[in-house]
């Protein structure tokens, strides 16, 4: 057999895991553990796949430390340089690169992925890995199987037809009599036709029974109706056209198949274009009052028994949902391609683009990253072919995969983002970073919502801290070219610090506008690195505003030039917590109740300290003339305005690029 052979076709060959029901075979072992396709599938889950927010906060973490290092060196030796004293230097040098660190970072996102994970637990959705969370806030993908997801997962007979497809009652009847006395393994397909109702008044006695198997595929039941005893066999529609001579029509009569055969593969390919699976059905006469195997053969073909999983009620609706969140839907299923098509059809896919699993064999992995992006449904698809797809979409995606069979297990590790729920494998619940409580994916909306304002608000604090910060130090290191004393001393930087650190830790529950719900967040370096030039830059043209109003306006003495700028740099980081928690002009924006309330009583701590006297004494604040002290505010106001202003030309040229 080829080695390109679907799995499903390897007629002869047997899987680790494989349960034997009964008969003899001799078998040769060809791979063993990890080799065989079961322990490829179960090695995969022990693979740990670095999120796309880990990375992002690692590659930020390195590009701060560089920028930190160059900028503390830089103004150390300046300092050294203008004849500073070498410990003051030092300790200047050492608490700006104190204060340039993100400290509160580790805290602001713990608090943030805590707090939204008890939110998406109220809404039915277990966080499993805390770090998700965020790349949850970035998913522009979500990739699910059909059955339970978007189907109802219930299998319900559509239809009882003869091979021509017309309705037909005695189908119906030997279709309940084959179900009701079937006594193996309880499946969905005989249950559902045990609900049917027929009117009969002869109850039929069973007198014997030929099981299913997965070589034959089908069941065959023994009947005496007191007239007549039938032998009556269901299955897979090819295996049972293949033991039929004869159809049977829909006025009882018989003719040769042979003539009929290409009507009947037409009706049986609709079906599964309508979305309908097709099982067939065929019977014959018999006289023996047992049956073998051997008996299956030279039956009349019956008819087809439709059977179909509707669409869950409100899918539609929630695809509407997730596409107005950005959010994609593809659709990976083993099933028939002609079934996955008629359902992307009945959820409101216009002309559904499909690749089955033999297109994927043939596909390199160069042009598989291409197509996989305009594909909508991947039919007739094998467990390991499911990782492929999720690792050539996650090129140009940020996927999220729904699985809950040990087949899922390698696509649920290899996601951004890996989904499974309650009732599923144990294997695929432990490799999933969300579980879900219900297999809705209204659940997921919800959940990608909680997402998005995780990383929305994680993000405020990159902004705010890196934009300040490297303002601070650009400032100083001007200050350090222009001063013959320091700026500002440590322990005042270190107390800045404190001040603002306060209301940054309520940036976790912050509330977050619903245009930023409504579009995918996204990790962009080099979009925090631009913020932060252009507002360090910002920030420091005001901040060299206050040294040239406090020495050469005020012309004040070095305690009251320290208290100035103490004063303006403080509250010129309070008041950019606000403005840059929205896009838009903030006034248009309410802020989080407690974030409002400790930036206010950061701001009154700020302004009451250097006229407290023992207090400000410790820390070398001094009291400022209200000349001063007005001075320090109305630079304040004109950093408010333009720094607001900055912010929305900001986030529309570089976030729509």
């Amino acid at each position: 057999m080829d080695e390109l052979t679907e799995l499903a076709k390897r007629k002869n060959c047997l899987w680790e895991g494989t349960n034997i029901v009964s008969g003899n075979a001799k078998a040769l072992v060809i791979n063993t553990g990890t080799d065989t396709i079961f322990g490829n599938i179960a090695q995969s889950a022990s693979i740990t796949v670095e999120t796309t927010f880990e990375k992002g906060i690692k590659d930020f973490g390195f590009f701060l430390m560089k920028i930190t290092l160059i900028l503390s060196v830089f103004i150390l030796v300046v300092n050294l340089l203008n004849h500073k004293k070498v410990i003051d230097s030092a300790l200047f040098a050492l608490a700006l690169a104190v204060g340039m660190a993100p400290e509160l970072l580790p805290a602001i996102t713990t608090i943030a992925m805590s707090a939204g994970a008890k939110r998406m637990l109220a809404k039915k959705v277990i966080v499993k890995k805390l770090p998700s969370i965020q790349n949850l806030g970035e998913v522009n993908l979500l990739c699910t199987d059909k059955t339970g997801t978007i189907t109802e997962g219930a299998i319900k007979v559509s239809g009882l037809v003869t091979g021509l497809g017309e309705e037909n009652v005695f189908v119906k009847e030997i279709a309940f009599w084959n179900a009701s006395f079937e006594t193996g393994y309880s499946n969905p397909i005989d249950d559902a036709l045990k609900s049917l109702i027929i009117d009969t008044k002869i109850l039929p006695e069973k007198i014997g029974e030929v099981p299913y198997d997965f070589i034959r595929k089908r069941l065959s039941i023994a009947i005496d109706t007191n007239t007549d005893k039938l032998l009556i066999t269901k299955g897979a529609f090819i295996n049972i056209i293949s033991i039929c001579t004869k159809i049977r029509f829909n006025d009882g009569s018989v003719d040769n198949i042979d003539v009929h055969q290409s009507e009947i593969q037409n009706n049986f390919e609709q079906f599964g274009i309508k979305g309908l699976r097709a099982i067939g059905i065929c019977y014959k006469n018999i006289t023996a009052s047992s049956i073998s195997k051997e008996d299956e053969s030279e039956m009349i073909f019956a008819g087809f028994i439709l059977l179909q999983d509707p669409i869950k009620t409100g899918i539609i609706e929630t695809i509407s949902e997730l596409k107005k969140l950005q959010v994609d839907l593809k659709i990976i299923t083993g099933d028939n391609k002609n079934v996955a098509k008629s359902i992307a059809l009945s959820i409101g896919v216009v002309n559904p683009v499909i690749m089955t699993g033999q297109d994927l064999t043939n596909t390199s992995p160069e042009a598989l990253a291409k197509l996989v992006n305009n594909t909508h449904i991947f039919a007739e698809v094998e467990p390991q072919q499911k990782e492929r797809i999720i690792q050539a979409l996650r090129k140009s995606y940020t996927v999220a995969y729904m699985g809950d069979g040990i087949n899922d297990v390698s696509a649920i590790n290899a996601a951004d983002v890996g989904i499974s729920v309650s009732n599923a494998v144990d294997v695929a619940r432990e490799a999933a970073d969300f579980v879900l409580m219900e297999k809705d994916l209204m659940v997921l909306v919800d959940g990608i919502k909680e997402g998005r304002k995780t990383f929305s608000n994680t993000l405020k604090y990159i902004f705010i801290n890196t934009g300040s910060t490297f303002g601070n130090m650009f400032s100083v290191a001007i200050a350090s070219l222009l001063l013959p004393f320091l700026p500002m001393l440590p322990k005042q930087i270190l107390l800045t610090n404190f001040i603002t650190d306060f209301p940054y830790l309520t940036i976790a529950s912050d509330n977050v506008d619903q245009e930023q719900l409504d579009r995918p967040g996204r990790w962009d370096l080099k979009f925090i690195r631009n913020y932060m030039v252009i507002f360090g830059i910002h920030s420091s043209i005001f901040d060299v505003i206050t040294f040239l109003v406090l020495l050469y306006v005020l012309k004040v003495k070095e305690s009251a030039f320290q208290t100035g700028w103490f004063i303006e740099s403080i509250l010129t980081e309070l008041f950019i917590l606000f403005i840059i928690r929205t896009h838009k002009n903030f006034f248009k924006s309410m802020p989080g109740k407690y974030l409002f309330i400790l930036s206010i009583v950061g701001l009154i701590l700020t302004l009451g300290l250097p006229y407290l006297p023992f207090f400000s004494e410790k820390i070398g604040l001094v009291p400022l003339p209200a000349k001063s002290l007005g001075a320090m505010l109305l630079i304040v106001a004109g950093y408010i305005i333009t720094a607001d202003l900055l912010k929305v030309w900001f986030f529309k040229k570089y976030r729509s690029a």
